[in-house]
């Protein structure tokens, strides 16, 4: 028994190490999830307005998502360290349930894509139609025509029908250029179209949209997928220790 012992020392040992190398992986993935979480609550906050026609709770969940696995990912290094039996089981069945909610939530968010378009283009339409200049809303639609250098829906024709138009025409945030850009120009349409953005928003959130989902659902899928690693780890050393009636301290 006891050579048998010694022979399982180092695969324990193996199996230990790699499982303590992925768990700091988990725990900086949830890091990276948190930090994301925060930054979307705080600096993205006057957008979501535009992305969905209700409050978004996408940062919240993004933020306790990356709570919820930094605190596992801790849990995860001390099961390993001390090599308990129960403690990896119970890190295997979170590892699994992470494995689940993110797999439906990349498939979620690939079938959906065209939804989504959906609703910002209301969302959106909605926030140009109703623009006055001040509310979040209104401030979201400059800060998107400014970053993205676009203007309106489709074009800046859409400005024409809105309620802002006719006090104070288009919107200063469509100009191409700041020092160009007078109010007697923005108030009529033909002089306007020499100074605004030809393209409209919609179009550019759209094809960025269709452009990079791939390259999200490849990394949500790897992130994923990843969990099966720590999974079958912590599996394998749990057998390992229950089977051999070993147990570091």
């Amino acid at each position: 028994m006891a050579s048998r012992r010694m022979a399982t020392k180092p695969v324990i040992f193996c199996l230990k190490s790699l499982l303590l190398l992925y768990c700091v992986f988990f725990w900086v993935s949830g890091v990276v999830l948190l930090s994301v979480g925060l930054w979307w609550s705080f600096m993205l906050g006057p957008y979501t307005s535009l992305i969905s026609s209700g409050p978004s709770i996408a940062p919240f969940v993004l933020t306790g998502t990356g709570a919820a696995i930094v605190l596992f990912g801790l849990f995860g290094c001390y099961a390993t360290c001390r090599g308990r039996c129960w403690m990896l089981r119970l890190y295997a069945v979170f590892l699994t349930l992470v494995f689940m909610t993110e797999l439906i939530a990349g498939i979620s968010g690939f079938v959906f894509r065209h939804e989504i378009q959906g609703t910002f283009l209301t969302t959106y339409s909605e926030a140009v139609m109703k623009y006055d200049g001040r509310d979040d809303r209104s401030l979201a639609v400059d800060g998107v025509q400014r970053r993205l250098h676009c203007c309106g829906v489709y074009n800046y024709t859409s400005w024409l029908s809105s309620v802002y138009f006719p006090v104070s025409g288009i919107p200063a945030s469509c100009c191409v250029s700041f020092a160009d850009c007078r109010d007697a120009e923005l108030r009529n349409a033909t002089l306007a179209a020499r100074i605004v953005h030809k393209q409209g928003c919609y179009e550019l959130v759209t094809s960025s949209i269709e452009g990079n989902m791939g390259i999200i659902a490849g990394v949500t899928f790897g992130i994923a997928f990843s969990q099966l690693i720590g999974l079958g780890l912590s599996c394998c050393l749990s057998r390992f220790i229950s089977a051999n009636q070993y147990e570091m301290v």
